[in-house]
């Protein structure tokens, strides 16, 4: 489980309930099932509107990738890169083929399976970067999904806001009068009673807009935005990927393989490594 996600969403629902209790607010204040009934549903409604059902379907799974902490397992790959290219110098790329049961990673263990066979260095990396690009459009249709989201729920939050202004104002006109019986009858009233029943209609019009910002803000934009963060890590691991699988192609030497793909990993994370290799030599 990421745990930053969940801070997050836990940080910003508690600001916003201290800030209402702060202020001697009550959840009775804030709580409106018909506004919130409206901002959600016609945010989905839209969505609906805008996107295929099956990739609607489809965002269920992707969610998921947002509360889920991922881990880069650069040096892990490295390992297993260096050991097979060793093997494949020694022998051949076809004796790789007893090992593709043994990694884990489908984009990795096809790529090495399709270097085996493919001859063509060129054709090779052509169709490793067609298969990268192809999973990087199917992940950017969830993460769209989810910023539209965010722009269509403060726009019906502003649709809520303007239906109960315009309910308040005729309900505090009379509601079917007209004309000059209108203005007469807008006077015939108790002053404190109406104008109390005037700001109450207001503060439930202004809960759509309430309804909208929050979930816009806290949920749907953020997350659209994690789910970016956790595709860009992914394609740069797959990147990394292809590069060692084209070194095993070129069946570079061990070394070589190491150094080229130590490249995409921080500085820090190789220090550690190789701090870690030098202790177990010590040991």
């Amino acid at each position: 489980m990421d745990v930053a996600t969940l801070i997050g969403l836990a940080t910003g629902i508690g600001l916003v309930i201290f800030s209402i209790t702060a202020k001697g607010g009550t959840g009775e204040y804030f709580w409106n099932v018909p506004a919130l009934a409206l901002v959600l549903g016609g945010t989905l409604a839209a969505t609906f509107v805008n996107y295929p059902l099956k990739n609607l379907l489809g965002v269920f799974g992707v969610v998921k990738n947002a509360f889920k902490r991922t881990n880069s397992g650069y040096q892990k790959i490295i390992d297993k890169f260096t050991e097979l290219s060793g093997k494949a110098r020694k022998q051949s790329l076809i004796s790789l083929e007893s090992d593709l049961n043994k990694i884990d990673d489908h984009f990795m263990r096809s790529g090495i399976e399709l270097a085996i066979n493919e001859k063509d260095q060129v054709r090779l990396r052509n169709y490793l970067n067609l298969e990268l690009s192809n999973m990087q459009k199917r992940h950017t249709i969830g993460q769209e999904i989810f910023f539209y989201m965010g722009t269509y729920a403060p726009a019906f939050g502003m649709v809520g806001t303007i239906v109960g202004l315009i309910v308040m104002m005729k309900n505090f006109t009379g509601g079917a009068s007209s004309g000059v019986d209108a203005v007469a009858s807008s006077f015939e009233f108790d002053v404190a009673t109406q104008f109390k029943d005037l700001l109450g209609g207001m503060g439930l019009a202004l809960l759509t807009t309430f309804y909208g910002l929050l979930l816009a803000n806290l949920l749907f934009i953020p997350i659209g935005g994690k789910l970016k963060r956790r595709s860009d890590e992914e394609i740069m691991m797959k990147e990394f990927m292809i590069e060692g699988i084209l070194c095993l192609h070129n069946r570079d030497h061990p070394l070589i393989v190491r150094e080229k793909l130590n490249t995409f990993v921080p500085r820090s994370e190789r220090k550690n490594a190789i701090d870690k290799k030098v202790k177990k030599k010590k040991k």
